[in-house]
C-alpha cells in the first residue's frame, strides 16, 4: 500500500521533510546539471523536486500513481499533475528526455512493469533517475518517514532492476545523512550531517540515487538467458551408415 499523498504533502512541509528535499536536490543538481529545453515527466511523489526545474524545462508533467492519491500542482497557473495507472500511463511513445522516479519505486506492486511502461514513453537515449531509499541506511528502518515504506534498495539491487529493464545505469550517488529525527538539533544541523557523511561514512545516505539511459537494444538477464538457450547447438542423432543394417546385432545359434 502506497503512502497517501496527504501523508507525503505534510511531510515536505516539515522542517524534516525540508531538510531532506534539500539534500536530495542538491544531488540530482550534480546529475542533471541542466534540464532546459527538455520534456520531463516525474513518476510517483516528485513536485518538491520539480519546483526548481519548472521554468527551464520545456514541458514537465508530474504523474502520481492511483493507489497514492494526486495534488493540484503547481499551485499557480496550469495544473502539471496527473492521476494515472503506472503500468498503463497516458503519454504517447518516446515523448520524454528525462524522467523522475521518486517514492514510486519502492511500493509499486510490479516495479519491473512499471520501468517498462516508463521505458516505452521515453525518447530514445532518454535519461531516468531514481531516488529510492537506501536499504542499508536509518531512513529504511523509520516508518515515521515516507521513505521508512515499501522495499528499500541497495545500489546493486538497484543497478539489477534497472538493466533488467532495459535501462543501463550509468552512475550512482547517496544522500540523507542526516538521522530521520524530528528532534530540532539535529534538523538544524542537517546540512553539517551531509558534509561529513559524504567522507565519513558515504554507504550510510538515506536515498539512493541512481542515473540510467534507456537503450534500444540493451541486454538483459532475462534475454540473455533466452539467447544463450536459441543458440545452443542441437545434438544431432546418430545415423546408420548407408547399407548397414538396421537393428541390434543377431547373436549365433
Amino acid at each position: 500500500m502506497r503512502v497517501d499523498v496527504l501523508a507525503l504533502q505534510r511531510f515536505y512541509a516539515s522542517p524534516l521533510g525540508e531538510a531532506a528535499r534539500r539534500a536530495t536536490t542538491r544531488r540530482l543538481a550534480a546529475l542533471w546539471p541542466s534540464v532546459d529545453g527538455l520534456d520531463m515527466l516525474g513518476v510517483g511523489y516528485t513536485t518538491p523536486y520539480l519546483d526548481p526545474v519548472r521554468a527551464k524545462a520545456r514541458r514537465v508533467i508530474a504523474m502520481m500513481p492511483t493507489a497514492q492519491g494526486a495534488e493540484a500542482w503547481p499551485s499557480d497557473g496550469r495544473v502539471l499533475s496527473t492521476l494515472a495507472d503506472e503500468a498503463r500511463l497516458p503519454f504517447m511513445d518516446a515523448v520524454f528526455d528525462r524522467v523522475l522516479l521518486v517514492h514510486a519505486i519502492e511500493e509499486a506492486p510490479t516495479p519491473h512493469t512499471m520501468l517498462r511502461e516508463i521505458w516505452r514513453v521515453m525518447a530514445p537515449e532518454g535519461r531516468l533517475v531514481v531516488i529510492a531509499a537506501n536499504r542499508w541506511s536509518l531512513w529504511a528502518q523509520a516508518d515515521t518517514t515516507p521513505f521508512g515504506h515499501g522495499r528499500p534498495y541497495s545500489r546493486t539491487q538497484l543497478a539489477a532492476l534497472l538493466g533488467d529493464s532495459m535501462f543501463e545505469p550509468v552512475v550512482s550517488a547517496r544522500a540523507l545523512y542526516a538521522p530521520p529525527s524530528t528532534w530540532p538539533p539535529f534538523v538544524r544541523a542537517a546540512d553539517a550531517f551531509e558534509r561529513v557523511g559524504e567522507i565519513m561514512w558515504p554507504a550510510q545516505g538515506g536515498v539512493v540515487l541512481m542515473e540510467a539511459v534507456k537503450r534500444l537494444y540493451a541486454s538483459t538477464a532475462r534475454s540473455e538467458g533466452r539467447v544463450l538457450l536459441a543458440n545452443a547447438p542441437e545434438r544431432k542423432r546418430q545415423t546408420t551408415p548407408q547399407g548397414a543394417s538396421g537393428g541390434l546385432p543377431k547373436r549365433d545359434g
